[in-house]
Parts: structure tokens; sequence; C-alpha cells
């Protein structure tokens, strides 16, 4: 049975750069609300920002 990401929550770590990052972008673009974590703050904030755009609705990020 597939497995259903519209609405699912994700917790990616490692989110700023590389495989965490095409992840993140990859689970936006499927509908699943993300928590994002990674050592880079402004890396992270870009992230966000970046699935934000991708988003169809809101998106919850805990506060850094």
């Amino acid at each position: 049975m597939p497995v259903k990401l519209k609405d699912a929550v994700v917790v990616i770590t490692g989110a700023s750069s590389g495989i965490g990052r095409a992840t993140a972008r990859e689970f936006a673009r499927k509908g699943s609300s993300l928590v994002l974590a990674a050592r880079r703050d402004d890396a992270l904030r870009a992230v966000q920002a970046e699935v934000n755009s991708l988003a169809r609705g809101h998106w919850p990020f805990p506060p850094m």
C-alpha cells in the first residue's frame, strides 16, 4: 500500500544542504508538513523560505 505524504509530518535533520535540503523540497512538493533541523541558522532559514514558496498552505516550523 502506498504511503500518503500529503498532510504527513516529516522531521528532517541536516536540512540546510545536500540530501537534507533536496529531501525537504521533495516532501514540500508532496504536501507534507516539515520540521527542519540544521546547525547553520542562516542556511536553515533559506531552506525554510524555499519550501514555503513551494507550499500550498501553511507550513509549521519550530521557533529557532
